[in-house]
């Protein structure tokens, strides 16, 4: 089993960090969790076709990780993709796609290539959408996926899940997607290879969020997060969606100032970031950058 971090951001833009998207990959066959900024061009980068990837899982609804689905599906449409995807996500994901393609936001770049043969396959552009409840969600010969609700966007608004894969080869990874410390995530991470969970924030910037009230606060600090994979006794872990507190970029940093001081966002702060972690989990630690390769 083969996991790349395809991106590693959160919202802010970063030219060093894509948004969130991770490609799992099992016997050859690619599984894409999220499709935020810049996923297709990072898997052309880690030698990966996209027109390979046929089915896709959203955590959730945000723009940062679903951002990139239509460039996706239209870029592996003109690169002569054989078949739809299969994509699962929560409720609203049918209506995020329907507003995409042919009825939809590209419909007409998509009349416009119609116009050469090559281009009938229209088919391609409707993909397979299987909104999820917690449970399984998805089964083939060589994975069992399942879902849990964690908690980042009110339900009332739009659920959002942290998935969890087992192989046939008896490997597990799960992900989070963007959440608070949740114990369902726990639960469905249990005795994982493999735990894939967000730390968007360090724990000096969360003080500063709170007095600025600015966002959502249904992140999980680098200290919250070591006690989840402990408690879910997860043999290894990856900290991901850094929400560009490590740029040294001049731009990012002003963007990013809102967030945290100014005067401390840099590569720095990972080591305080990998510190907070290990205060609660002893296992073995990695911090995410964009085309990672991890081999299970």
């Amino acid at each position: 089993m083969r996991i790349t971090m395809l991106g590693t951001s959160a919202a802010a833009p970063d030219p060093d960090r894509g948004g969130s998207a991770i490609l799992l990959t099992v016997r050859g066959r690619h599984y894409l969790f999220d499709c935020g900024a810049n996923a297709t061009r990072s898997m052309i980068k880690s030698n990966i076709n996209p027109v390979d990837v046929n089915t896709v899982f959203l955590s959730h609804l945000h723009y940062d990780h679903i951002v990139d689905f239509p460039y996706f599906l239209l870029t592996t449409w003109i690169c002569d993709r054989e078949r739809a995807p299969v994509v699962v996500g929560p409720p609203g994901t049918q209506d995020f796609v329907d507003h995409l393609f042919e009825n939809g936001a590209f419909a007409k770049d998509i009349e416009a290539r119609r116009q050469y043969p090559r281009r009938q396959n229209t088919e391609i552009l409707v993909p397979d959408v299987r909104e999820c409840e917690p449970g399984t969600v998805f089964e083939d010969e060589f994975v069992k996926v399942t879902a849990c609700y964690v908690e980042h966007i009110p339900q009332e608004i739009t659920p959002c899940f942290g998935l969890r894969m087992d192989t046939i080869d008896g490997l597990s990874v799960s992900f989070s997607g963007d959440t608070a410390p949740c114990d369902r995530f726990i639960e469905l991470s249990k005795n994982v290879d493999l735990m894939i969970h967000e730390c968007t924030f360090p724990e000096s910037a969360i003080k500063f969020r709170q007095k600025a009230n600015v966002g959502t606060w249904s992140h999980t600090s680098p200290k919250e997060l070591g006690k989840i994979a402990q408690k879910a006794n997860a043999k290894s872990l990856v900290a991901t969606h850094f929400a560009s507190y490590d740029t040294c970029n001049p731009v990012v940093k002003d963007i990013m100032s809102v967030h945290m001081p100014k005067d401390i966002i840099g590569p720095a702060l990972l080591n305080e970031v990998a510190e907070d972690i290990r205060a609660n989990f002893k296992g073995e630690l990695r911090l995410a950058h964009d085309n990672m390769r991890i081999d299970l």
